[in-house]
């Protein structure tokens, strides 16, 4: 028998610059009863990743350019806030009134690049939004590193945040980041049920694990932004979620 079992962490604490995630992570386990076991895998939201890092932007503080003027009249945001999403990103994909679809530096296509206000203490006099880690798949290698030494236990790590998607409505969680598993699974010429070698199949198991994380960690004021998946059986790698990424050249939408 298969079985998945998934737990968040809650209460948890929240999160300022600097604080240890590997350290509160394990007081956290502990507090609620659970251990870790080798194959498990710990999703992290975004959020508390890019607060530990300080990755918080001041709106006061950004110089805005013209080609952010020029942007923010068009989809009607914020200029300051624009720029930051410029300074994001490689390209905008699409825009319209309240939104901008971009390439976000890292590969991913987001909305807004990832940049958000909600959940974050903020002066009304001089706004703060936080940005995405710089590197989500080395921030997870290193919280990796960090639980194996305090442990010595492997376990998998994966960043999720909220996205649309382009077919859909609605938001769900996906995988920003990752480590020491195949975020993508190849089973093309695999056999099916009728002993057919499969074609274009490819599973995205980072994606998978991180929207069934998002489901247990709310959208909202629910205050649970880690948790523990058991019985995953995931293959071991040391590549991140760039396999998760699609050529430009093959996106239909772009």
């Amino acid at each position: 028998m298969t079985q998945l079992t998934l737990n968040a962490l809650s209460p948890f604490p929240l999160i300022e610059p600097g604080d240890d995630l590997c350290e509160i992570i394990l007081a956290s386990l502990q507090r609620s009863g659970l251990s870790l076991a080798a194959g498990d895998v710990l999703v992290l939201a975004q959020k508390i990743v890019s607060k530990a890092e300080n990755r918080y932007a001041y709106l006061n503080s950004v110089n805005v350019g013209e080609q952010a003027h020029a942007l923010a009249v068009a989809v009607d945001k914020d200029p300051r806030l624009v720029e930051l999403i410029l300074s994001e990103s490689k390209e905008v994909v699409r825009q319209r009134r309240g939104v901008v679809i971009v390439e976000h530096n890292l590969g991913y296509v987001h909305a807004n690049a990832g940049i958000d206000k909600s959940n974050i203490s903020s002066d009304d006099d001089n706004p703060r939004v936080l940005l995405l880690p710089l590197d989500s798949d080395a921030s997870a290698a290193t919280l990796r590193q960090q639980i194996l030494s305090a442990t010595g236990v492997e376990i998998a790590i994966i960043i999720n945040d909220s996205a649309g998607r382009a077919w859909r409505n609605g938001t769900v969680g996906m995988a920003i980041g990752c480590a020491g598993f195949e975020a993508l699974e190849d089973l093309i010429g695999s056999e099916d049920l009728f002993q057919r070698p499969m074609e274009v199949t490819q599973v995205a198991v980072a994606d998978e694990l991180a929207a069934a994380a998002s489901f247990m960690m709310g959208q909202g004021a629910e205050g649970a932004p880690v948790v523990l998946i058991k019985g995953a059986k995931l293959k071991p790698s040391e590549r991140g979620v760039d396999d998760l990424i699609r050529d430009k050249a093959d996106d239909l939408f772009r």
